[in-house]
């Protein structure tokens, strides 16, 4: 039985990779921080899988990390725990740096002491190009990152690469685009949205306060993502990838359909512009290449952007009649 080690396990991105690695017969380990109310809401469905074990410690705990690795031995290691919100990094910019760049560094290190045989999946991201250098976005597109967000995980990355080519180690980044699903937590712009509508249709809120609607994105569904995680580690020689879906929609169209997958026929009506949620510097336009993760590891997405916003919409309606009861 292979074993994983997943930080942010109790994320998005970790929940979901979680179950499927447990579908596909592994054992998995996934490190949570010590905290006096713990938020299992993500995993609840495999929390009590007796190949699950959740291990106590922190990016930011060196000792605790070596500890843990050292204790598991494991094959994979996914590191996808971050200070993952982009607004909240201008609010606290040397946080997100300990733990989403310099977070990083602690798990190779850990890694190259107690498990180098091991093979490291880096969460990179799509901010990483920031003000975009060219169109579409691809391996090699120059990183311009416009958040200290997207700075710490050009410094996630760039370790990463590091760490490959100078102790030969199979340490791979992910350079994933923007990635949602009815896991996502409220304060990203898409559930906010999905939330929002559902809230409306069901007249619990009249309206939904949004940023800059011209701002656009190249959007997929996380389970799709989180197997072209999987597929990077099973390759014979390490490589970094970009996972995108190759369409760009905008926050507006996000909007859009999202009110009409609520039966809301008027989306204008329903929002109101918010100069707080605009950025300080914004990403205009991201949209990436799935070229190699097509011809190399055979990847594609399954799901495209209507129905990612409709299966998202359709959660919050049920999530939102529930609170009702």
């Amino acid at each position: 039985m292979k074993k994983a080690f997943i930080t942010g396990i109790t994320g998005q991105d970790g929940s979901y990779l979680a179950e499927s690695l447990l579908e596909k017969g592994y054992r998995v380990y996934g490190l949570t921080r010590r905290t006096s109310t713990q938020n299992f809401e993500r995993i609840k469905q495999i929390v009590h899988n007796e190949n699950l074990e959740l291990i106590s410690g922190d990016l930011i705990d060196q000792h605790s990390l070596t500890n843990a690795l050292n204790d598991i031995q494991p094959d994979e290691i996914y590191n996808l725990a971050a200070q993952s919100f982009v607004k909240a990094s201008w609010d606290q910019p040397v946080l997100t740096g300990e733990f989403t760049a310099l977070g990083v560094t602690r798990v190779l290190d850990a890694m190259k002491l107690v498990c180098p045989q091991a093979r490291f999946y880096q969460a990179s991201s799509s901010e990483m190009f920031g003000k975009v250098q060219e169109v579409p976005q691809v391996e090699t597109t120059p990183f311009y990152p416009r958040s200290p967000y997207g700075v710490a995980k050009v410094y996630g990355h760039w370790i990463t690469v590091n760490y490959r080519e100078s102790f030969d180690m199979f340490a791979v980044s992910g350079i994933l685009f923007n990635h949602e699903s009815p896991r996502r937590g409220l304060e990203f712009v898409t559930r906010k949205i999905a939330n929002g509508v559902a809230r409306v249709k069901l007249g619990k809120q009249s309206h939904i306060e949004l940023g800059n609607l011209d701002a656009k994105r190249d959007w997929g569904y996380a389970k799709d993502y989180v197997e072209a995680m999987w597929l990077m580690l099973q390759q014979d020689t390490p490589e970094d990838y970009v996972i995108a879906t190759g369409e760009t929609h905008s926050v507006r169209e996000f909007l859009q359909l999202a009110s009409k997958a609520a039966g809301i026929d008027d989306w204008e009506g329903i929002w109101k512009h918010n100069p707080e949620y605009d950025r300080p510097a914004e990403v205009d336009l991201l949209i990436g290449s799935p070229e190699k993760a097509r011809t190399k590891l055979g990847w594609k997405p399954t799901i495209d952007f209507e129905e990612l916003v409709r299966i998202m919409v359709e959660a919050e309606l049920e999530r939102e009649s529930v609170n009702e009861l």
